[in-house]
């Protein structure tokens, strides 16, 4: 296909009004006729309002192809009978949603994720579970891959077989449609994975690539020798190098080299084929009329492929989301995208507007946090997010402390440099730290994917072994679970007050600790991310009401947190100000909405530390704060004094 070469405003703004007088009569010949008027002329509003960026992006795309109008109006056709298929209350929804475009941004969002299986045991069992996730606040559930993937070799489940299909060991995708209508009704927003750069070779396209279908082998992208597969990896780097060196894999059967940049059973789609651009929306909006709120986009950063470049956050991989952005917002305007790109920070944010993906994860972050307890020095994170954690009006980061995924340390050089830490010795020194291979540490986790020659890892764990609840508990010291215990609401205080959705992983508010027995399950053995990932301990959970127990001081410590975070002002909606304490150990930030105001501050040592009142004044605070988080009132004359760990929301005394 003919790359385009980009048009100018208003030559795209001409063929997008002529493309849509020619397309509209077309289209409304075939579907007006089958809904109610009203509805159809808000459909072809929203239509009118977001065609022309659809156009522009398409066009950019496929521009060059002879039949790219025959295109263009399939991807209509889709598009308008999937929202046909929408259901009512969905279109409501639609409705609501266009009113308060910004909903997300609302301080009661805080969310939960987790595996199906592992929290509940099956779709039925989450909703069995409701009540749980209510009494914890939490309004935004993210399940990890519900898909139909093949048995053994599935990526944890990001290897779909059918996007249509639920895992059969999980449910039907009935119950899937039934629990997003009843988490919707307690006021949960439901959040998938959308994994639309590769499919599972057992997905039914592949099967028919497999069996000699040319249409379908335009789907991926297969070469008959290694000449184009050594020419793309002379400038690409490896994704899993233990598991699968380079970025294909030769396929027997058809005697073909294959794209596969994750895993050998993960087929790179082929985008430069709008077909599978095409056939991929529908599976979107499949997903979206189930009561799909949030889709995550996984790998975004790999979308798309040129000779000559390391295939990663290319223009078109953004054009493409913005194409699938623009059908939603024509469609299912109550949906919204999350991106998933685990690449530099500088790329991260690249990705995040009201065009492409409103929601972001924020990896540097999380990263940083960990940093900086591992450090007690807060600069590096401190100087990072002054410079990156402002995002677009009206978007969001989703702001994590742990997922289902390793720890990657994903920052700038540019960030540790600046504060004099060399980029390379201190990767590997976090990860020491966080393994208990450093003298002093607390962390007990486990390396992941490490590189035997360069000694560079990422880091598995939970939350709470990683903060040291598990040494702690293992020597019996109380002061040591304490200690423990300050860490993990103090990573929790701090992902709850920042700008964005605060996302847990279910069990790190009960404290749960590593999994060792992961290693004897055939098909985990070797991945330590499994460490991480045991199932939910509903017997220790029991003991999250009793304050005695460190399972009850974790969850009701992060509870206050977020009833904090839900019924302040200062956390709606509000401005996220970083600013210098004056005191490197010390990260702290204000939060702001009209009027209402709260300083943040996170000590992250384990010793006092202490902040001139006089600066606290400077910065507006008075004599005599309340502390909202642990609900005292403080009097600083000459200084604040913070105990070890402490997490403080100030507010000025009345």
């Amino acid at each position: 296909m003919t790359r385009m070469i980009p048009k100018d405003s208003a030559w795209l703004e001409r063929e997008s009004a002529a493309s849509l007088r020619r397309l509209l009569p077309r289209i409304e010949a075939r579907f007006a006729a089958r809904t109610e008027p009203g509805d159809w002329e808000a459909y072809v509003e929203r239509l009118g309002r977001h065609f022309p960026r659809l156009f522009s992006r398409l066009h950019a795309l496929y521009g060059g192809n002879y039949d790219f109008f025959y295109h263009l109006e399939s991807i209509l056709a889709s598009a308008t009978q999937m929202w046909l298929d929408r259901p009512g209350e969905l279109k409501a929804l639609d409705a609501m949603r266009e009113v308060d475009p910004r909903w997300y941004q609302s301080s009661r969002m805080v969310g939960a994720m987790c595996y199906v299986d592992l929290f509940a045991g099956d779709l039925e069992g989450v909703r069995e579970r409701i009540p749980y996730l209510t009494e914890l606040g939490i309004t935004y559930l993210h399940l990890m891959p519900v898909f139909r993937t093949p048995r053994g070799d599935n990526d944890g489940g990001y290897a779909v077989t059918s996007y249509r299909e639920v895992n059969p060991d999980l449910g039907t995708m009935e119950d899937l449609a039934q629990l997003a209508t009843e988490l919707r009704h307690h006021g949960i927003s439901l959040v998938l994975d959308f994994i639309f750069n590769h499919t599972s070779d057992e997905h039914e396209w592949a099967q028919r690539a497999l069996a000699g279908e040319e249409p379908y082998r335009d789907y991926y992208r297969m070469f008959p020798d290694r000449e184009m597969p050594d020419a793309f990896e002379r400038s690409m780097g490896e994704i899993f190098p233990e598991d699968h060196p380079g970025a294909f894999t030769y396929v027997n059967r058809i005697k073909k080299w294959v794209w596969t940049t994750f895993n050998t059973f993960q087929w790179d789609l082929n985008y430069e084929n709008p077909e599978v651009f095409n056939r991929m929306l529908e599976e979107m909006l499949f997903l979206a009329n189930q009561g799909v709120e949030i889709l995550r986009l996984d790998a975004v950063a790999f979308l798309w492929k040129r000779l000559g470049t390391d295939c990663q956050n290319l223009p078109e991989a953004h054009w493409l989301i913005q194409a699938f952005n623009a059908i939603v917002n024509i469609v299912a305007p109550a949906v919204v995208f999350k991106s998933e790109a685990i690449v530099h920070p500088d790329e991260v944010s690249k990705y995040v507007s009201l065009e492409e993906c409103p929601l972001s994860y924020n990896p540097e972050f999380m990263a940083l946090l960990w940093d900086a307890l591992a450090t007690r020095d807060v600069r590096v994170l401190n100087h990072a997010m002054r410079r990156r954690f402002a995002l677009p009006e009206g978007c969001a980061w989703v702001n994590y402390a742990r997922c289902h995924d390793d720890i990657g340390w994903a920052f700038s050089n540019s960030d540790v440099e600046a504060v004099g830490f060399d980029a390379d010795e201190h990767r590997r020194f976090l990860t020491q730290f966080f393994i208990g291979r450093y003298e002093g540490s607390f962390g007990r986790g486990q390396p992941f994917q490490q590189n035997p020659l360069t000694g560079d890892a990422r880091v598995s764990g939970t939350c709470a072994s990683l903060c040291g609840l598990e040494l702690a508990l293992e020597q019996s010291v109380d002061a040591e679970v304490e200690l423990a215990v300050r860490r993990i609401l103090l990573m929790h205080g701090l992902i709850v007050a920042m700008g964005g959705i605060p996302l847990i992983y279910l069990g790190d508010e009960i404290g749960t600790l590593n999994d060792y027995g992961y290693d004897q399950d055939p098909g985990k053995a070797g991945d330590t991310r499994w460490l991480h990932r045991p199932a939910f301990d509903w017997a220790r959970a029991a003991d999250r009401s009793d304050a005695e127990t460190v399972v009850g001081r974790i969850y009701q410590g992060i509870l206050r947190l977020i009833q904090l975070r839900q019924q302040n002002p200062a956390f709606m909606r509000a401005e996220t100000d970083i600013t210098d304490t004056g005191n490197p150990h010390v990260f702290g930030f204000f939060r702001t909405h009209d009027q209402h105001s709260v300083f943040v501050l996170a000590n992250f040592t384990e010793d006092q530390q202490r902040l001139e009142a006089r600066r606290l004044r400077q910065m507006g605070m008075r004599k005599t704060m309340v502390d909202l988080f642990a609900g005292r009132t403080l009097t600083a004359t000459q200084e604040l004094v913070m105990e070890p760990y402490q997490f403080m929301v100030l507010a000025r005394a009345v």
